[in-house]
């Protein structure tokens, strides 16, 4: 079968409804499992079968047929109930949820081509939002909150190059929190800032292009050693169009400024290192340093186009602009002991720290995430997953003074100076089954907003937030 056949193939048994599904599949990449194999073998389906890597198990059949020709195809669901029960502008507890869908080939199994990768991924999003319903918080509660809706997420080819594929090029729409800022360890908890930090969240265009967002570019990975990497990329300076607005995720825009960002990342042990068997567990560690520019325009802070601040009444409202805006930022996970009688136990280490000396484009000049995990809490528990972790974001000086004005020319009206806004978060991932994992949460924001008003009781800041939830995770 020629290669485009082949093709064609795997793109009609997808879009053609099948009787096994009840809805398409999609994302979590997986393999499947020995019991996978031996139901595939004797013919059974064994849909929710406990033993399988996904809820569907072989899908009718359907996955190890896409396997043949490198593909893989998937769906998982995430869905939770947060609340918060004190604080906040109100109390109460909202549903969200996110659907992710995933195809991926490998075009050397598709095709005999070596090397190259393709992907495509799709987002559902559903719920409501309690950050922006109750919390009013800069740090949102949950990283899958987002604007209802269906849209493309991914859609790139990669490809590697090099002996020992020491280097590798991705090109097309790209999420850049999936590879750049990331923390392994933070990845456990569900405060958005543990995974996109606060400080692009809140300066970069559009909150840049990262979840539920993405944007056209290039993307380079290089491996000079087995303890380094580089990565680096040039994308579109913002997700969204002029208008702020790429609803379906289908848009492309190419009419912003340019988003440069490099990061060297340092991982001991080094790849391929060999230990002695006299020798202790290894205490592993991954830091990593970058760096971004977007060549986008910023509205100031505080003045205006004349020089007069944006609260006072006489001044034109149209904030001066400022050309670019960067930031730097350091990423740190350090496994700190690991246990000689249960090999997955082990405490983790995490840190994040990123700035911007641009105090008068940004909202945000400083932002900080840290925290311990714990694997294997339990015994026999080698699957589950306990931590602890926080979040500081910085309102910069600009930011602050122009409450400071607003303050002086509307007396009548309490405007607070906003300052920093702390949470924590305390968590704990149940393994149920391979497939489905069990959540249960609890932060407390102190200071939301960095100490805005509550709209609801004049004169007050929005108070502090104890938040409770529970989150699941089904891998279909």
């Amino acid at each position: 079968m020629t290669p485009s056949r082949r093709l064609a193939l795997i793109l009609i048994t997808l879009l053609a409804p099948t009787p096994v599904l009840a809805s398409p599949p999609a994302m979590t990449m997986s393999t499947a499992s020995d019991s996978d194999d031996q139901d595939i073998a004797s013919g059974s389906d064994e849909l929710f079968g406990s033993r399988s890597q996904s809820a569907l198990g072989d899908m009718g059949g359907l996955r190890p047929w896409l396997s043949r020709y490198g593909t893989s195809f998937n769906i998982e669901e995430t869905s939770e109930i947060l609340g918060n029960v004190s604080g906040g502008t109100h109390q109460g507890f909202d549903y969200d949820g996110l659907t992710q869908m995933d195809l991926q080939t490998d075009t050397q199994a598709a095709f005999g081509w070596y090397g190259g990768t393709f992907n495509i991924s799709a987002l559902q999003i559903h719920g409501r939002n309690l950050s922006a319903d109750n919390l009013q918080s800069l740090q949102t509660a949950s990283g899958i909150e987002a604007d209802r809706g269906l849209r493309l997420w991914e859609l790139w080819y990669q490809q590697k190059f090099l002996d020992e594929d020491r280097m590798d090029v991705k090109i097309g729409e790209q999420s850049l929190d999936t590879e750049f800022m990331t923390s392994q360890n933070a990845s456990l908890f569900v405060n958005t800032m543990f995974g996109w930090p606060m400080l692009p969240s809140a300066d970069m265009p559009d909150g840049g292009p990262a979840y539920p967002l993405s944007a056209l570019g290039v993307r380079v990975r290089g491996r000079p050693d087995n303890s380094f990497t580089i990565l680096g990329g040039v994308f579109n300076g913002s997700p969204a169009n002029k208008s702020g607005v790429n609803d379906s995720g289908t848009g492309f825009p190419l009419d912003g400024g340019t988003l440069a960002i490099a990061e060297i990342q340092y991982a001991y042990p080094a790849l391929g290192a060999m230990v002695s068997p006299d020798q202790g567990a290894t205490l592993s560690g991954t830091y990593k340093l970058g760096f971004w520019y977007d060549s986008e325009d910023f509205a100031d802070m505080h003045y205006d186009a004349t020089g007069q601040s944006l609260a006072n009444p006489a001044g034109t409202g149209d904030p001066r602009m400022h050309h670019g805006d960067y930031g730097i930022y350091a990423v740190a996970d350090q496994m700190l002991w690991h246990s000689e009688q249960f090999d997955n136990r082990s405490l983790n280490i995490f840190g994040r720290a990123m700035g911007t000396p641009q105090a008068d484009r940004n909202l945000v000049n400083f932002s900080l995430n840290a925290g311990l995990t714990l694997n294997e809490p339990l015994p026999r528990r080698d699957d589950d997953t306990i931590g602890i972790g926080m979040g500081y974001a910085n309102v910069s000086s600009a930011a602050a003074a122009l409450d400071r004005d607003a303050a002086l020319y509307s007396p009548g009206t309490y405007t607070p100076v906003r300052g920093g806004e702390t949470f924590v978060e305390a968590t704990y991932q149940y393994q149920i089954t391979p497939w489905w994992q069990l959540q249960p949460d609890v932060q407390y924001v102190f200071n939301p907003g960095a100490g805005v008003a509550d709209a609801n009781a004049p004169g007050q800041r929005v108070g502090d937030e104890a938040v409770i939830g529970l989150r699941t995770n089904i891998l279909f």
